[in-house]
């Protein structure tokens, strides 16, 4: 036996519905849907074995388990990055905005969606991507003590 084994018809129903609902991937709740689907409409005389349904329930909560330990990776990398920037408050950093190269201290740091946004204390307010150079505040190149 192969061990898992899913009607044909009702998975391709299932997905052909899913597929109209713009969904581009099945969750756990539609991995469950199918499943009861499935047991719904089981031969009578030729039932699920017991080895093929908890195989398919070990599966199911595999998927739980992945989908879990995915959002909680997602929300420590959005916190990783912005514990990361912030150690940036109080450093001059140099940066690009509109074409031109300007020099200014990190005040704050703030997450917009998945982008860090650097508030300087000139009041721009830059994502990170922006800035090219960090350096201790005070600190200054030959360059930046002309004019």
């Amino acid at each position: 036996m192969s061990g898992i084994s899913i009607d044909s018809y009702l998975l391709s129903t299932y997905t052909e519905n899913k597929a109209r609902e713009a969904k581009s991937t099945l969750g756990k709740d539609d991995f469950l849907k199918l499943l009861i689907t499935q047991l719904q409409y089981q031969d009578p005389l030729n039932p699920m074995e017991d080895k093929e349904f908890i195989a398919q329930m070990a599966n199911f909560s595999t998927l739980e388990q992945i989908t879990n330990m995915n959002k909680s990776l997602e929300a420590f990398l959005k916190s990783d990055a912005l514990i990361k920037y912030s150690q940036l408050i109080g450093k001059s950093v140099e940066y690009s905005k509109e074409g031109e190269q300007k020099q200014s201290i990190v005040k704050s740091v703030r997450m917009n969606g998945d982008t860090v946004i650097i508030a300087l204390a000139n009041g721009d307010e830059v994502e990170s991507s922006s800035i090219t150079k960090v350096s201790e505040a005070g600190e200054n190149d030959s360059s930046d003590q002309e004019g």
